[in-house]
Order: C-alpha cells, then structure tokens, then sequence
C-alpha cells in the first residue's frame, strides 16, 4: 500500500484501486474504486477535516480488488470484517462420514472433521436442487435425524418407494449402508465418473450381445447421470479436488495475473510479465509450464483459523466467478498432470487483449502449446 497525505490526492492517478482512509479517531474507512483521484477529490470534499492519512494500491482486476479488500479488512476491521466487505460464504454439498449412517447436508462452513464436500454452488437453492436429484441415483437416506435403527421405526416415504436402504428399519446392517455411502462419495470425488463410465461400459456390451432392451434401458440411466450432472454449478467439485486458474488484467503494464488454486487451497496470484527477460524471447507455453510446476501441491492445514481463511478464499473466487462483472478468466483443470495448455495459452492472449491491457508477445515458434 503507499501512504499519502491528504494535499497529495490530487497526485494520484483515475485508475481502479483499494484505498483506506485513516480518520484522526476511530477504524479506517476501506473501499475499492475504477476512478481513485475523482473518488477522494469527493470525499475529502466534505470529510477532509477529519482524515488524517491516506493508503491505496491500484488493481488491475475486480478478483485482486476483493482479495486485497479482504486482506486489510481482516487487519484492520476485525470481528465484523465480513460484514464490512459484504462477504458471504457459498454453499456446498456435504456428505457427513463421521455419523454411522452418512446423510448429506447443505452447508456454508468446511469443517475438519471427516466429510466430503462438494461446491462451490453459487446459491443455496441450486445446492438444494442439485443435492435432490443426485440421491435419485442412490439409496442413501435423506433424514436428517440421529438415527437409533428399530424394526418399529416409522420409516418414510423415501423407503416405502424403494429409494432408501431403510437402514432406521434394520432393513440393512452399518456395513452395508457404508458401501452405498462409499458409492456417493466416490460420485462426488469423480464429479459423477463412477457411474457414467460403468453405464457406458455396460451400453455397449449389452448392445454387442443384441440385448437392446437392456442396452436402451442403461441409455435411459447414462441420460439421467449426465441430466444431474447438468444441474451442478460449473465450479462445483470435490473441495479437496478442486484446481483452476485465474487469468485477469494486471495493475502493471505487458502483464496479465494468474490465480492459482490447487487442491481447493487458494495459492495466490502469480504476475505474467510480457516484458523480455535479458533481452531472451522465451515462449508463453514454456513460462506457463514453468509456473505451473512451482505451484505447490499441499493440503489445507486443519487448523481453524486456517479453514477459516481457505474458505473466505474460496468465496472471494466463488463470488468473482458467478458475478455479472467477472473481468477475467478461469480455467478449472480436473488433472494437474494434464493442464489444458492451448486453452491456457488462448485464455491469456484473450485477456491481455481487453481494453487497457497491453498484448502479449507473438507465440515463439516452438510453442509447444
């Protein structure tokens, strides 16, 4: 951040920017701008009296802006930080592993006990919709009680139509409801590969015996897998499985900024500078590849003020992502091993392309992208 004092506002550039304005009492005020010298022209107009000092850092991005916001307002705003930047968790699928009898739920916090989750979905009513079609496709139970299995249980409707194992009835063993909760888990981890690959597999040999019958009906089934699948948001993966990439404008000139998420910890922004290093043409493909492999792969420590700030990370992106104002890309990769090059190297050339971005060099001739 650089600290001016109140006569130098007018020193400042109309470029897009983080500031905070430091009062002689009391908490700073923390906001973001497009226009930084108009907005503090306007606002020392009528508060200068009581401003004692001013700090700002221009952004090159909506997506640097509210991470940056998010940054000073934890060290400076505690306790309602959230509050003061408008920051609210998204809503994910989680599936509870610790209980005898696993059941999903619709959450905004990631816990460190064992679960799997899956999002992020941009509302709760898409994470609701998604969470009730995906267990047509299983039998694993829908209530929400603690259950004490009884021959006299009740039961529910849920059981009573075959699409739940009533484990509350003692209609099957802990054992046995653990392998169908260990098939809605592996669904989750593969974002719905376990069972499209064996539907797929199953059409066809079923087609090559001249069962068309059955080789109709796992048509049927391969339709609906996809159907559910087409109802999850496009972030929406198994957290600890989640990579992407960020391509956004840089505050600096010949430059754009890549986001990196690996292993759904949020790494950081790393600065791609189109700038010749000594003199040396070297390619986009092989400086992408170069920074890519430095990215650490490393699991989210437990601790709670860590999971705390993983997933404030994880809502900044999430809330960047599905906004109208998005002014970037992002490039979400299932497999680190297999990073999506071409599309990587296409996202960059787009971005830097933007209004007031400077384009990036012409590709070297032995890009391998």
């Amino acid at each position: 951040m650089i600290e001016i004092g109140i006569a130098d506002a007018e020193g400042v550039a109309n470029r897009p920017a983080v500031y905070l304005l430091w009062p002689r009492e009391g908490k700073p005020h923390l906001a973001r701008t497009n226009v930084l010298r108009r907005r503090l022209t306007r606002t020392l107009r009528t508060l200068g009296d009581t401003i004692r000092r001013i700090e700002y850092q221009y952004t090159g991005s909506r997506l640097e802006s509210h991470f940056l916001m998010w940054q000073l307002a934890r060290r400076y705003l505690p306790g309602d930080y959230r509050r003061e930047i408008r920051l609210r968790l998204p809503p994910y699928l989680k599936l509870i592993l610790t209980n005898a009898f696993p059941r999903t739920t619709v959450t905004t916090h990631i816990g460190r006990a064992p679960a799997v989750y899956y999002g992020p979905f941009r509302d709760k009513s898409a994470a609701a919709r998604f969470e009730s079609e995906f267990l047509d496709l299983f039998q694993l139970r829908r209530c929400q009680e603690d259950l004490a299995p009884s021959p006299d249980h009740p039961g529910c409707m849920y059981g009573e139509m075959g699409r739940c194992l009533r484990p509350c009835q003692q209609a099957v063993g802990a054992e046995e409801y653990g392998g169908e909760a260990n098939r809605v888990a592996d669904f989750l981890h593969t974002s719905g590969r376990s069972l499209l690959e064996p539907a797929i597999a199953a059409r066809e040999r079923l087609s090559a015996e001249m069962d068309f019958e059955g080789a109709a009906m796992m048509h049927q089934r391969f339709g609906r897998i996809e159907e559910v699948l087409g109802l999850a948001d496009e972030m929406a993966r198994d957290v600890s499985r989640l990579n992407a990439i960020t391509v956004t404008p840089s505050a600096e000139p010949e430059a754009v900024d890549l986001g990196w998420v690996r292993g759904g910890a949020w790494q950081g922004f790393r600065r791609l500078d189109f700038a010749l290093a000594d003199g040396r043409a070297v390619s986009l493909d092989t400086r992408l590849r170069e920074t890519a492999a430095s990215i650490p792969e490393t699991r989210p420590a437990s601790g709670s003020s860590i999971q705390t700030e993983r997933m404030e990370q994880l809502a900044i992106l999430a809330r960047w992502f599905y906004s109208t104002w998005r002014d970037g890309e992002m490039l979400l990769v299932d497999d680190w091993q297999k990073m999506p090059w071409r599309k990587l190297v296409n996202a960059v050339s787009r971005v830097a392309k933007q209004p007031g971005s400077t384009k990036p060099p012409t590709p070297h001739p032995n890009n391998r992208s």
